[in-house]
Parts: C-alpha cells; structure tokens; sequence
C-alpha cells in the first residue's frame, strides 16, 4: 500500500516515471474496482447497443435488479476463479483464460436463469443478445486493461534504463531468430533492447517485422548512421556454420559492433533464452559439430561397473569423470596428487551427481605399493588413465619427473590394470607424443610403447587401448586462458612464433571420443581424433583481442618471444612412418605405429627409471633418444645429444649406462 501512495504522491512531485516502476503490483481491491466498472461500463454499452438497435427489452421497470443480479453473479464467478489475483503488469494468455472462465460461467449461469423465469413468465429476464453481447464485451475490455497497463508499466521500464540497455540488432528473420527478438521484446527487464534485425537477404528492406526494420546486411554495415544505433549484433550460434558465424563476427567487429551468441536450440525457453545471452567467445569459432556418441555401447561398459580414473582431478580427467557419472557406475575412484583440486571436484560432483557413489583418492601414481591396494580392494572393470606431467617447458628443466609420473606412473597403473584383470584400460595421450621435440612428448610416447606392448603378454585378458589427440580448449594452462588474462591486464598478447599453428578441441568433445574409443577395438591400438582444421595461433591472438572490443596491435600489443625449449611451429598426429586405419566412427581412426615388444621397452624402461632417480638429465634424455629414435630436440638444451651416425647401446638390466659408439 506504501508503494501506491508513493506513486500516487509522486505524480504531484514530478519523479512520476521512477516511483511508478517501483511499484511491484496494483493491490487487489483496486483491481476488483476496476473490474466492477468495466462490468458496469460492459453493460451500458450493450444497452446502448441494443437501443439504438431499437430493441425493447424485456421487465425493463427492474433494469436496476437486472444489473445487480448480472454483476452478483460475474462477482462471484471473479473470485471463484481469482481473476484479480494475478500481478496485472506480468499478465498472459492465463490471465485471459481465467477471465473467459469466470465471463463464461456467468453467460451460462444467466442463460439458465434466463430459461427458468422464461417457464414462470412466458419471456426471458434478459434478451439473449444482451448476454452475448455483454459476454463478449466485458471479456474485451478486463483484457484490455490488463495488456494496456502491461504495457504502460513496459514502457515506463525500458525508458527508465534505455541508457544503460544494449541496443541489439538480431541476426536472421528465420522462426529461431524471431523467437528470439519476440523474448526480448517480452522481457523488459533484462539488458538489452531490440532495435532491429540483419539478414543477407534483399527482398526484406522495406518489411517490418515485430515493429521494428530489417536491415540489409550490406546497407546495415556500410551506413555508419545506422550502425551507430546499436551496441551489438545478436547471432543463434547453433543455426550458423562455422564460416557464417565468423563472416558475422568480422563484419560486426570492424565495425565496432559487439557479438552476442543466444543459447542453444535446445534452451530456448523465453526467459532463460534472454538471460542465457553472452558474449561470443573465441571457443564458439573453433568449437565443430557435436560429436554423435554411440551411448549404448558406452553405457554397458560402465552401468553397474567400477571405474578408476587417474588424474581425475585435472581437466581431462574431471571431465571424464562427470562423462561416466551419467552412465550410473556401482563406483568411479577419482585419483589424483593434487589435493586442493580433488576437494573442490568433489565438492562439486557430490552436487551435481547425489546419487552416483564416489571414492576421492589422494595419491601419486609412481607409488605401485598405494595403487596396488587401490586395484585390490575395487576390482576395476574400467581404466581411465589421465594423470600426466604435460607443461613442455617445466618437463624440458625436469626431465626425471617425466619419467616417474609419465612412464613409471603409467607402467605401474598398466601392470596393476593386468595383474587384477581390469577389462579395459584407456590410457589419454598426446599430440607431441608424434615425432617429439622435447621431453615431455618423449615420455609420453615412452608410455605407449609400454601400454601397447602389455597385449600380448602372457596370460593378458586386459585389453589396453590408447587415445591421442592435440590442446583442447580450456583446459589448464592452455594458450586461450592465457592470452584472455594478458588482455584483461591490457596487454602484451605474447606469441612464441607468428607461423606457430595448433589443433584445438574442446574438452567434452576429447572426453567424448576417449569414451568412444575405449569401447572399441580388440586392445593394443592407437586412436587417433579428427582434431579438424590447425588454428594460426596469430590470428587466435587477434581474434580474441577483438571479441574483447579492442584494436589489435593498437589498444592491445602483441609480442613474440620466440620458441620455448622443446616447443615446435605445429603438432602432428602420425608419426612419419605410421599410417591409419579407419573405423566405424568418422572421427575416430587407428594408427598404425612402430611397436616394441614387451621384454625390450620394459628393460628400456627400468634403466631410464633408474636414470631418473639418480637425477641425471642427460642420461635420462639420452635414453629416452634410445627408445624413442624420432625424438629430435628443438630450441633445447638437449639438442647436443642429437649427434648424426651415432648409436645407442643398452646394456643389460643390471647395468643402467650407456655407450655411445661411433661407426
């Protein structure tokens, strides 16, 4: 009631337009007022229809009971069916259909009526077009008034904050893009304000549609007076191909337009597709088509099983974790050594996921003694094997602790799978695992070797599959969380190279394809993703700096640093001598790699292990030269080691050191 005096009083004191859009609802007595006098307003009209129709009605020396009975009985059907109780300024089609009701109900209850004194006294009460006409009359006018102080409370909003609003040109006239327009329209509340549409079509300048025009492209953006009228054009991202969507976002871009992207088709749900707006981000260019999982292969293999994943609390391994949660395993272990990550994912899971039954396991992989009691007391039916040192440049300073997490880690984790008889191990590993120039892609290849070469073993019923794809987007210490903090802090955008290209994934799309992968095959293969078109990490740098709404090379610097240790211009997934096989699933293929059999990649492993522990950098890195032949360092301290025509000869298991010998 405060709130209405206030209003009231404000018109008196000239801040009418403020105090009015404070005003949460019109209290229910007024609106039952109003809804009395259009009653009584409904009925005048009817009359003076009739009259000048020159109708008689009939008893028309009881016209005043006519009208109380008429209004006792509309009255009682309002409150039977609660048409004051809705907010007046948020009414719907509801609203309306509540008011037929309750009108309805009156006509029918009057027609009864009307048949009941027609028996007593030979002619109706009322005239039967009174009523309809009255029933359709007053239906009219309660709506009415119900959209007309909608609106009234519509407009007073949206001039109240048309200055803090993003004025937006929506993308496209097709069902999806209108459907959009229509829930901004319909919101007032929220920030931003439609001001028109842009399409590529020619045939619609001069139409109007939701009462606002459609612009030409081309006219749109080559008419500074146009474009000046709005903050931002908006883009259904799901409705685009790549190359639209990026023809899109350069066009807005040079034209000091932002990019909004709305959510996707499957959200649309008026409100929560106005609030689910953002700005586009450099993930929606690179980001492909969804990827079709075959889901009832990947759900037999871990409903009701119990599942590991190593490295579970890292980016890849949290993701497939939250992945296999939704196929209702009887356990996943979540293992990992990073203790404040592991807490904060199962702060998380246990929310997202109440019902899924989590173990959270802090320990460090290297340790075969703690990940033996692991396998023995779960009996695993699944391996997802995540845990891995990745930072090129770290690895190339540290190169023994590659070696205890990257292959005695995967060695232990490996052998335990077998041992315990897990039906399936799936080990993620990288692109840099191919042709490698440092460390760390070296170690990595060192622990496929070894998981390929467990197959066929003796007494092996543990098929052991591995997976290899490039960056994905997101993930820690990636380039694009990097480069968005370096504008954020104004710049410089640091690039090692301008020629540098990468491939990029998202991360459910690799967890997606991991799973995929580790349903297939017969075991000892080598999976390789379709990772799509390389990325110029440049033209990444230029396109994040101006998504973030600036100029580059301008506003934001971009700076080459050159070539980190170990770092390379691009990544390869095949190796020189490797081909592959293709399989059922399109983005999916097997790699046909060099392999060694078990006895000589297991020796070769316990003498670098043993380098390892004895922290001898070159040793380690000259081994890994030996089991890896196509590591050839670059930009590295290692790159002395890279000596033409010389031979690596290891010697026995109980000796550890080698001869170089030239020929």
């Amino acid at each position: 009631m405060k709130k209405l005096d206030d209003a009231f009083s404000a018109l008196y004191k000239g801040d009418n337009i403020v105090k009015l859009t404070e005003l949460r609802y019109i209290p229910r007595w007024i609106v039952i007022i109003i809804d009395i006098s259009i009653i009584l307003l409904s009925i005048f009209l009817a009359y003076i229809l009739l009259d000048r129709l020159r109708v008689q009605v009939n008893f028309p020396n009881h016209r005043l009971e006519k009208r109380i009975i008429l209004i006792a009985v509309n009255l009682l059907f309002m409150f039977v069916f609660r048409t004051y109780a809705g907010i007046i300024r948020h009414s719907t089609f509801f609203d309306l259909f509540k008011i037929v009701l309750s009108s309805g109900s009156t006509l029918v209850t009057l027609i009864f009526l009307n048949f009941f004194i027609e028996l007593l006294f030979d002619k109706p009460l009322y005239l039967y077009p009174t009523l309809f006409l009255y029933f359709f009359i007053s239906i009219s006018l309660m709506f009415f008034f119900r959209m007309v102080t909608k609106q009234f409370f519509n407009i007073l909003i949206d001039i109240k904050g048309a200055s803090s609003k993003t004025r937006v040109a929506v993308v496209g006239i097709s069902d999806a893009s209108v459907s959009l327009a229509r829930a901004i329209l319909h919101n007032p509340n929220y920030p931003y304000r439609l001001e028109g549409f842009v399409t590529k079509r020619s045939d619609s300048n001069k139409a109007v549609l939701l009462g606002h025009k459609i612009y030409n492209s081309d006219y749109f953006f080559k008419n500074k007076n146009i474009t000046d009228k709005f903050d931002a054009v908006l883009i259904i991202k799901e409705i685009m191909s790549k190359q639209e969507l990026e023809e899109w976002m350069t066009l807005a871009l040079d034209h000091g337009l932002k990019v909004l992207k709305a959510p996707t088709l499957s959200k649309m749900r008026d409100s929560d597709l106005v609030g689910g707006i953002r700005q586009l981000q450099i993930e929606d260019l690179l980001n492909r088509r969804p990827i079709k999982i075959e889901n009832e292969e990947v759900t037999r293999r871990h409903a009701g099983k119990s599942v590991l994943v190593t490295g579970g609390a890292g980016s890849i391994g949290s993701e497939i974790v939250r992945q296999v949660a939704q196929f209702s395993p009887s356990l996943i272990i979540v293992l990992d050594q990073a203790e404040s990550p592991l807490y904060e994912l199962e702060l998380e899971l246990l929310e997202k996921f109440p019902d899924q039954k989590f173990k959270f396991v802090l320990a460090d992989i290297s340790n075969s003694y703690r990940l033996e009691k692991i396998f023995e007391l779960y009996h695993f039916s699944m391996v997802y094997h995540a845990a891995a040192y990745k930072h090129v440049p770290l690895i190339e300073e540290n190169p023994h602790e590659a070696i205890f997490v990257n292959v005695l880690g995967t060695k232990n984790v490996a052998l335990l799978s077998k041992k315990y008889k897990v039906n399936r191990f799936v080990m993620v590993s990288t692109d840099k695992a191919v042709n490698p120039t440092n460390v760390m892609g070296a170690s990595k290849r060192t622990a496929e070797l070894f998981v390929q070469s467990l197959q066929n073993t003796e007494g092996n019923t543990t098929k052991f599959i591995t997976t290899r794809f490039g960056n994905v987007l997101g993930s820690n210490g990636s380039v694009i969380p990097h480069f968005r903090k370096q504008i954020e802090k104004g710049g410089p955008v640091t690039i090692t190279h301008p020629d540098i290209i990468r491939y990029f994934m998202t991360i459910p799309e690799a967890c997606e394809l991991v799973l995929q992968a580790g349903t297939m095959g017969d075991g000892g293969e080598i999976y390789v993703f379709d990772m799509g078109e390389p990325v110029k990490i440049l033209d990444l740098a230029r396109r994040m700096i101006k998504l973030s709404g600036y100029i580059p090379d301008e506003e934001i610097k971009i700076k080459f640093i050159g070539l980190r240790p170990g770092e390379k211009l691009y990544e390869e997934l095949l190796s020189n001598n490797a081909t592959t096989v293709p399989t059922h699933h399109e983005k999916i293929m097997i790699s046909k790699d060099p392999y060694l059999g078990f006895e000589e990649i297991d020796l070769l492993c316990k003498q670098i292990i043993k380098s390892a522990v004895k922290r001898d950098k070159i040793q380690v890195v000259t081994l890994l030269k030996a089991i890896v032949p196509e590591f050839i360092s670059n930009n590295s301290e290692f790159e002395l080691l890279d000596i033409k025509d010389n031979d690596i000869i290891v010697m026995s298991d109980q000796s550890p050191s080698i001869q170089l010998s030239n020929n």
